[in-house]
């Protein structure tokens, strides 16, 4: 089953079962566990954004815009309402971050003071303009990733880079601006 075709209850159960393998507990927990868990400070601004997206794609707007402040109050985190983001999404700190991505794949980890989105004031909300994440990409603290640009499979962006290309699958990026600093054979 493609992600894009997930419903906002099996996304929430990937993400929690994610969350839980990522801190070390069994990931083979109960359902009631699952959803106990969804009150961590690491998970609710997950939930939150989820809501949001789901509440968007029903033509809910001023109730995803109501989820998205909630996220922006209580998490510090600003994740635009169209963004699609696969199941797995780990925050390990939010503080300061603000996602404008046209989309993240799954198993995306962001940690705190990301920015990913346009380069300039940009209302169209296209790929052309805002980055495309693909799968399994982790964005180290204090990170930008800005413009129309694509990060493929497994790419790693370090702590306070700015990153204004596209980069290849399994590399690692760093700098101002950012530059490849290796590439990976994480294939499997």
């Amino acid at each position: 089953m493609k992600t894009e075709n997930l419903g906002l209850f099996a996304l929430l159960i990937m993400d929690a079962r994610r969350h839980r393998e990522l801190l070390g507990g069994r990931v083979d927990v109960s359902l009631p566990r699952l959803w106990l868990g969804m009150l961590s400070p690491r998970f609710a601004p997950v939930l939150l954004c989820r809501l949001a997206y789901a509440s968007q794609r029903c033509r809910l707007s001023p109730l995803a815009k109501i989820f998205s402040l909630l996220n922006f109050m209580f998490f510090g985190i600003e994740i635009a309402v169209a963004c699609r983001i696969g199941p797995g999404l780990f925050f390990p700190h939010t503080q300061g971050t603000v996602i404008g991505a046209y989309s993240i794949g799954k198993n995306a980890i962001i940690y705190q003071g990301v920015t990913v989105g346009a380069r300039d004031l940009d209302f169209t909300y296209d790929e052309h303009h805002r980055p495309v994440l693909g799968d399994g990409v982790m964005l180290g603290a204090g990170a930008k990733v800005l413009g129309g640009i694509r990060l493929g499979d497994g790419v790693t962006v370090a702590a306070n880079a700015v990153l204004l290309m596209s980069v290849p699958d399994h590399a690692v990026v760093g700098g101002i601006p950012a530059k490849i600093l290796k590439t990976r054979n994480d294939a499997a």
